[in-house]
């Protein structure tokens, strides 16, 4: 196991490039503008393609020659490039801000370099839409073991979105963990999660989501997400390395999601 969570993003380096592919596009030039500065300084490209009697405006992600998902491009406007970070706060899961789009949870096992507002207005909300995809995940399949760290424990009360996400979790059967600094103890009163308070640099500059389903129980309690899907394990790892800028990646990858829920316990 690392001896630090940036060992979880060192691991995942000379990893393929993905590549967003337009097809058959008909939306105007200013969205594929959008798009090209959210990826610009990422390692995935953009590009278009006409397909003859295809289907128009499909986004596809590609690995290795192959197609892994597809996304329609109005899909992926309504919950990505025409929205900000202020949508995903202030709402709370699938209900409020649509499907997660597939071409997006879809890169994983890639590093990512991210910038907040003002330096960017699309590069952090990335890993906004994949930690509320994973919270989502956790309600969803409705057992299993949750932890996110929060920095300072305050920012669980920034916004309305994000206090009434973990008191769906707290209330449900998933185990919730929330870390953070304790800077406002009342914060979690009402809450029904264990809370683990910390000044470690990691608990002031990271920025973890992971969820592990119990793999004794297959019930999955909402239909929101597919039942093969809502019960398997994610991780987001992200570490603040400059102001508002963070170094990040997720994973479906089995063991590499324990050993990094397997750090957190240990570590945190």
């Amino acid at each position: 196991m690392p001896d630090s969570l940036s060992g979880f993003l060192d691991e995942t380096a000379g990893s393929t490039e993905k590549t967003l592919l337009l097809i058959n596009r008909t939306e105007p030039q200013p969205l594929v503008n959008l798009l090209d500065r959210a990826f610009e300084n990422q390692s995935v490209e953009i590009e278009e393609r006409h397909i003859p009697e295809s289907d128009t405006d499909q986004v596809c992600l590609v690995e290795n020659g192959q197609v892994t998902a597809t996304t329609l491009f109005a899909d992926l406007s309504e919950t990505f490039l025409l929205v900000n970070a202020d949508r995903y706060r202030t709402g709370t899961g699938r209900s409020e801000t649509g499907s997660f789009p597939d071409v997006l949870t879809g890169l994983d096992d890639i590093e990512f370099t991210v910038r907040g507002y003002p330096a960017s207005n699309k590069e952090k909300l990335l890993l906004i839409i994949i930690s509320r995809f994973i919270e989502d995940r956790a309600l969803a399949c409705g057992h299993g073991e949750f932890h996110s760290t929060f920095q300072r424990l305050s920012r669980l009360d920034d916004e309305y979105g994000t206090r009434k996400m973990y008191e769906w979790l707290g209330d449900s059967n998933v185990e919730t963990h929330v870390y953070g600094v304790r800077d406002d103890p009342d914060v979690v009163d009402g809450l029904d999660v264990i809370v683990h308070g910390g000044t470690t640099h990691e608990y002031r500059r990271s920025w973890v989501v992971v969820f592990t389903p119990d793999t004794e129980t297959g019930a999955v309690n909402s239909g929101d997400i597919a039942a093969a899907d809502a019960c398997n394990p994610v991780a987001l790892v992200a570490l603040e390395t400059g102001s508002n800028v963070w170094r990040s990646m997720w994973t479906y990858d089995r063991d590499r999601v324990e050993r990094i829920r397997a750090y957190v316990r240990q570590q945190f």
